[in-house]
């Protein structure tokens, strides 16, 4: 399977492979954009195209790949370009010969704008432009799952800002549970190193691992130890409050965080061993103790289990005006996506309860139930090389106006002083709505013939996506 994937000429669909025969004689050249056509959200963070980069077009093709690629196409019932494979092979050591422009990752940009092009001006090979569409368009999958994480983490500062006293806690109030609901090995890694460019907090090693290699980051994320129902209910129901005892007698440590399910049985009993029985147990420890909670209606239950855990632990009033319960948290894994984040939020803050008291665990949500319409992300070709002239290309069905794509070259410009983005066609026209000095070209090449020649790090990443964000508690 790793043999297979890793063939870029097989990493395309199907009809693809007939396209070269398919463009004008004249065809010299070719010009492709990626854009988000609108979607859940307004602005999409654009994150993973190094991953994606590194991963496939930093390593050659060879005369393996022509030769596995020619078998399976001539048996599938399409044409192989054989020849234009091999020209690459003898003319660019197997690199392909393409151009990728886009915006720096982390950027938060509009719908409705380029945010990456790709261009081949070599006339032997230039439908590779289009012959990469399959896999570069992959690109919607980080950028989606990097978009929702970065708008539920302003949902959840804006919480923080009203009812807490500390922000540092923000990048770990949305901890990544979805390693075991996606789709492929390869899914946790890209959305899970997505979700940590706003997040801290991960169960999904791929995904940490990922953003640790592909982006020079010494450990992007971190976790605490954790009980699952397994390491409960092996004790058996009649011994479930020593299970409970045990996880503090091993991980309940000054300083440390442990993780105790405990709703193997019946949650509510389970709080009042844990405010009763083991509550000195717990103090003693110097540690904390954070409930998760893991059936039930999620508002209901974490409204409960926080009024449970105040009446045996009791809680201080913040600088807020909100509770924060004394050596216990609560971690809400169960149900949880964007809506539900947003209810149980307020329902705390209407009960008179911090934020600092609860984190979210998400599993689904986060990483699979998304996908390429999330956003409506699209990649068409906008301009071709006919001899020598550029000309502009695009799509305009009368059925369905928003799938009119672009046309022209293409670039994006962002305002130096407003942060205003705006696409435009090369050569740039500036008129009297644009001020030639206030713009800057916001795409930078990040990938020509093989080679990476814009690489940005994980903190790179973090610092431009959360740039505008506010840290003062002040109003």
């Amino acid at each position: 399977m790793t043999s297979i994937l890793s063939n870029p000429i097989l990493n395309t669909d199907s009809y693809k492979a007939s396209h070269y025969l398919q463009y004008p004689p004249e065809a010299s050249g070719m010009f492709s954009y990626v854009e988000s056509r609108g979607g859940r959200y307004g602005r999409t963070l654009f994150f993973g195209l190094q991953m994606l980069l590194k991963t496939y077009l930093c390593r050659p093709i060879n005369e393996a790949m022509i030769a596995q690629a020619k078998a399976f196409f001539e048996a599938h019932g399409e044409p192989f370009n054989e020849a234009g494979w091999r020209y690459v092979v003898e003319r660019y050591q197997g690199y392909l010969p393409v151009r990728i422009r886009a915006v720096p990752e982390g950027s938060v940009v509009p719908t409705h704008n380029v945010l990456m092009t790709v261009e081949c001006d070599d006339p032997q090979v230039f439908w590779l432009a289009s012959y990469l569409e399959t896999m570069l368009l992959r690109v919607w999958y980080p950028v989606t799952v990097a978009t929702q994480s970065w708008h539920l983490r302003k949902t959840l500062h804006a919480y923080l800002r009203k009812s807490s006293d500390d922000l540092t806690q923000l990048p770990f109030k949305l901890h990544d549970f979805g390693a075991r609901g996606v789709s492929s090995a390869e899914s946790a890694a890209i959305g899970g190193a997505a979700h940590l460019v706003s997040f801290m907090g991960s169960d999904t090693v791929l995904g940490v691992v990922a953003a640790n290699r592909f982006y020079h980051e010494p450990m992007a994320a971190f976790s605490v130890p954790a009980a699952e129902h397994s390491t409960i209910t092996s004790w058996g129901r009649e011994r479930e409050t020593d299970a409970f005892r045990n996880m503090i007698a091993r991980f309940g440590k000054p300083g440390a965080i442990v993780s105790v399910v405990s709703d193997s049985y019946d949650l509510f009993a389970a709080l009042k061993v844990w405010g009763g029985e083991l509550k000195q147990t717990v103090l003693d420890s110097g540690g904390m103790l954070v409930i998760r909670p893991d059936s039930g209606d999620p508002l209901t239950i974490v409204l409960q289990t926080l009024t449970a855990l105040e009446a045996s632990f009791g809680a201080t009033l913040n600088g807020k005006g909100r509770r924060v319960l004394q050596n216990v948290r609560v971690i809400q894994g169960d149900g949880v996506n964007a809506e539900s984040i947003e209810a149980i939020l307020a329902a705390m803050d209407e009960a008179g309860f911090a934020a600092d008291n609860i984190v979210f665990g998400m599993g689904g949500a986060l990483l699979q139930q998304i996908n390429r319409d999330t956003q409506r992300f699209a990649m068409k070709c906008s301009a071709i090389r006919l001899g020598g002239e550029w000309h502009d290309v695009r799509k305009d069905p009368v059925t369905d106006a928003g799938k009119r794509s672009m046309k022209g070259r293409l670039t994006l410009l962002v305002n130096r002083r407003t942060g205003e983005y705006r696409t435009v066609t090369l050569p740039v026209v500036w008129d009297a709505q644009t001020v030639e000095g206030e713009w800057d070209d916001a795409l930078v090449t990040v990938f020509d013939t093989g080679k990476l020649l814009n690489e940005v790090s994980f903190a790179e990443v973090r610092q431009r996506a959360h740039a505008g964000e506010r840290d003062s508690t002040d109003d």
